[in-house]
């Protein structure tokens, strides 16, 4: 199973502080800033030392302070603003860009979508291909839908709103998508620290459904055999980084992988921590 443990050790690559700063809003940790950054945010006003750690003591001013950032090169502005919280159930302190969020380690959430059809004892999943002008992992396979949770969103939404948008599910049918489960991760990418919280979701399609790129964030679609992802996510790098735990889980529940194997036993205790 090595082939697929180090998709999870990929995913687990980031050692923190790892040289970073605390960041913290109104006195409340919720991210890490590298040296570069934490020595430009004390340029700032109402922001402040507090020991080891970068506070920001109005939090209301966070998406000013990223705008400014933004402009100067720091980080891609992505026009998509999230929200901000020190747990991922807490209340939301403010909101940021997008792009922000691996720049100052900020927790992400998001929605994965197994979109699956059953024939007979078969089991297949449909393969989006990323559109090559894709800010993050271009040309790479995809889930059929897969999207970060803007301010305000509830996950459901989410899967409403993306379904919608990237594959041209009808609401209705998007609407029967089941929770299967949450897996989190911390990252070192290009883009910075990645702390993304995963939201994934089975929905089973009719057999005559074809989905359509509705918004050019996927190039196309593909079912493939759930045997067939296996094997490229056992031997290959094709899908973006975070599908490939997604896949691991749905492998274990579908049986692809005896969960209660000793191999399947590693990789849930890998994915349970990741």
């Amino acid at each position: 199973m090595d082939g697929l443990m180090r998709h999870i050790t990929a995913c687990r690559n980031a050692r923190l502080p790892g040289g970073r700063r605390e960041f913290r809003l109104g006195g409340v940790a919720v991210g890490w800033a590298a040296p570069a950054l934490a020595a430009r945010l004390l340029a700032f006003r109402d922001m402040r030392a507090e020991g080891d750690a970068i506070a920001l003591t109005a939090p209301a001013r966070l998406p000013e302070i990223a705008a400014e950032l933004a402009a100067e090169g720091l980080f891609s502005w992505r026009g998509e603003a999230f929200d901000v919280r020190a747990e991922p159930t807490g209340r939301v302190l403010t909101t940021v860009d997008r792009g922000a969020l691996p720049a100052f380690g900020l927790r992400a959430e998001g929605v994965h979508v197994n979109g699956l059809v059953r024939r007979g004892d078969a089991v297949f999943l449909w393969v989006a291909r990323r559109a090559m002008d894709r800010p993050l992992d271009p040309g790479k396979r995809d889930h059929l839908v897969a999207g970060g949770i803007p301010a305000g969103f509830t996950p459901w939404r989410t899967v409403i709103k993306e379904a919608a948008e990237e594959a041209a599910i009808p609401a209705a049918l998007a609407a029967k998508a089941r929770p299967v489960a949450i897996i989190t991760y911390a990252m070192e990418r290009p883009e910075g620290l990645r702390r993304d919280r995963l939201h994934c979701f089975d929905l089973d399609l009719p057999k005559d459904f074809v989905p359509r790129a509705a918004d050019g964030e996927a190039a196309g679609f593909e079912l493939w055999p759930l045997a067939a992802v296996l094997d490229a996510v056992m031997s290959g790098d094709e899908f973006k980084f975070n599908v490939n735990l997604v896949l691991i889980d749905l492998f274990l529940r579908q049986g692809l992988i005896d969960p209660a194997s000793p191999d399947g036993r590693r990789l849930r205790a890998a994915l349970a921590t990741a």
